[in-house]
């Protein structure tokens, strides 16, 4: 065999969603932060995401992680975030997908029953608490960054010229949030590649009309999800099909969108401190989320949630890129 790189990977899924998590090839990422190393490697090394999560090697849905040396003391690695859509400040399911690998493959040292992971993330400090059982991870509890509501009820006009009503979260990515029913389409998968349309035709219109920016941070940007609500969602059991830029479903609850939507209901008053929401994806896996206590980002009121779901190891690979590939970054279709 012959090639011009070697990425050494751990695959995995979380709640149906994969993470493919690479332990090693990529090298140190320049960056004094993983908020620089993210900038860099955007502007620098896109091709390696491309190349592992792009066909022939990954697929319209692919997720991963790039492990890293963390940039803080406090932290014990650093984390990428990776995917089709570009790279991610923050992956709640790739969280739990990481932090199952570290456990399963000795790169931490375990401790039972639960086994702490502080990841420095470019959204931030996230802290993975792993409930381990004879050396397996059972559950994984994230710690996530300081969420909060962007906007309640703002309007967006779709391209076809109708008008919906939207709130706005972030939860280490934004989310456009609202019902199903605004767009008179029932929740069945059968009905899976308009509900996606849907949901592609508001996060056009919220980046064209107001795109929202991270006040502390303003190279997180752009609204890529929009949860779209099943009918009888509630604060305590919440359904929904989550439409991802450029054009697919997360197969798990997602993490991050289940921080957004907590933060969501909380400014909505429904949702208060010290109680579990169940949140379940379009395939009907599901993360309990928990808000444990009040924050602020910029002076802006946010929440302290939580989120716990499950990862499984899939497969350990090495990926190769022969000299002759006619594909170096991977090809869409």
């Amino acid at each position: 065999m012959r090639s011009k790189l070697v990425l050494h990977a751990v695959d995995s899924h979380t709640e149906g969603m994969p993470t493919r998590v690479i332990t090693g090839g990529v090298g140190t990422i320049p960056g004094a932060t993983m908020a620089e190393r993210r900038v860099h490697f955007m502007n620098h090394l896109d091709r390696l995401r491309t190349l592992l999560m792009y066909e022939p090697r990954g697929h319209a849905a692919m997720s991963g992680a790039i492990l890293q040396p963390a940039t803080r003391p406090d932290a014990d690695y650093g984390v990428l975030f990776i995917e089709v859509s570009g790279c991610l400040p923050m992956c709640g399911h790739g969280t739990i997908g990481v932090a199952t690998v570290l456990v399963e493959t000795g790169m931490v040292p375990v401790v039972e029953p639960v086994t702490t992971i502080r990841l420095d993330t470019p959204a931030g400090l996230v802290t993975a608490e792993v409930a381990v059982e004879n050396g397996a991870a059972t559950a994984v509890t994230l710690r996530n960054v300081p969420s909060y509501s962007v906007a309640l009820d703002r309007k967006a006009t779709l391209p076809d010229g109708r008008t919906v009503t939207y709130d706005l979260a972030y939860g280490g990515n934004f989310y456009a949030i609202l019902p199903l029913a605004a767009f008179d389409l029932p929740f069945d998968r059968a009905h899976k590649a308009e509900i996606l349309a849907a949901g592609l035709s508001l996060m056009a219109a919220v980046n064209a009309e107001e795109p929202p920016v991270h006040p502390e941070d303003p190279t997180i940007t752009g609204c890529h999800h929009v949860q779209l609500l099943a009918p009888g969602s509630t604060a305590e059991h919440s359904r929904h099909a989550m439409a991802i830029h450029p054009g697919w479903f997360d197969r798990s609850p997602c993490g991050t969108g289940t921080s957004a939507r907590m933060a969501q209901l909380h400014a909505r008053g429904e949702l208060p401190l010290d109680q579990d929401f169940v949140n379940e994806s379009f395939i009907g896996t599901a993360f309990t989320g928990r808000l444990t206590g009040t924050a602020e980002v910029a002076g802006r009121p946010a929440v302290l949630p939580t989120v716990t779901g499950r990862a499984w190891i899939t497969g350990t690979a090495q990926y190769l890129l022969d000299p002759t590939d006619p594909f170096p970054g991977g090809f869409l279709l």
